[in-house]
């Protein structure tokens, strides 16, 4: 069994690529054909923040996945996925400057202190950036067990999301509370893990 799962990682890799990227390619395809409702941008910026919401439940998915039925060759799934959730937030994050307020510094500086919201998904990325940088193999060896310490940094990333996405949303709790959800059953697991030291 653990033969032919290692046989069908590569293949897996190649499929969370695909996964990642052609949702990507369509949301830049329909921006200038205008298949994003009466406010695109609005829309755009909603969408990749969901789409790295969502790569990123997905990566908390796989350890669970690995332990409850022994699939060990999967946790190399994690890192794509991680990577990919990186892409989608650092576009959400870049969109909403970009577009929704034009690179205005003096604006965008006074958002981020002013608005809780953006306050905690500024955070979460700046975690997420941290993660992904030390996601280099040789950064890896470096930090020996604390790479493992500051990658439990990723959980907090899901609580942060979650908040951010909760409170970014102008009316209707539903959708977030359903992300929230998922969210707390994949970290409950791991409460004891939460705190790095």
């Amino acid at each position: 069994m653990q033969s032919k799962i290692k046989r069908l990682v590569p293949y897996l890799q190649v499929c969370v690529h695909i996964f990642a990227l052609l949702p990507l390619l369509w949301l830049f395809y329909a921006v200038p054909k205008g298949l994003l409702g009466g406010d695109p941008v609005k829309e755009l910026i909603h969408l990749l923040g969901l789409g790295g919401l969502r790569l990123l439940l997905l990566s908390l998915l796989i350890t669970p996945l690995v332990k409850k039925f022994k699939l060990g060759p999967l946790i190399k799934l994690r890192r794509p996925l991680g990577l990919w959730c990186f892409t989608w937030v650092s576009l959400h994050f870049a969109a909403w400057m970009g577009l929704d307020l034009a690179l205005m510094w003096g604006l965008i500086g006074e958002e981020l202190v002013k608005r809780t919201y953006i306050v905690v998904g500024f955070i979460a990325w700046l975690i997420l950036l941290a993660l992904a940088i030390t996601s280099i193999p040789i950064l890896m060896r470096t930090m020996g067990k604390r790479w493992r310490q500051l990658h439990r940094g990723v959980y907090w990333v899901a609580v942060l999301a979650c908040l951010h996405f909760y409170w970014s949303v102008k009316s209707g709790w539903v959708e977030p509370a359903v992300y929230a959800a998922i969210a707390l059953v994949l970290l409950w697991p791991r409460k004891r893990n939460m705190v790095p030291w």
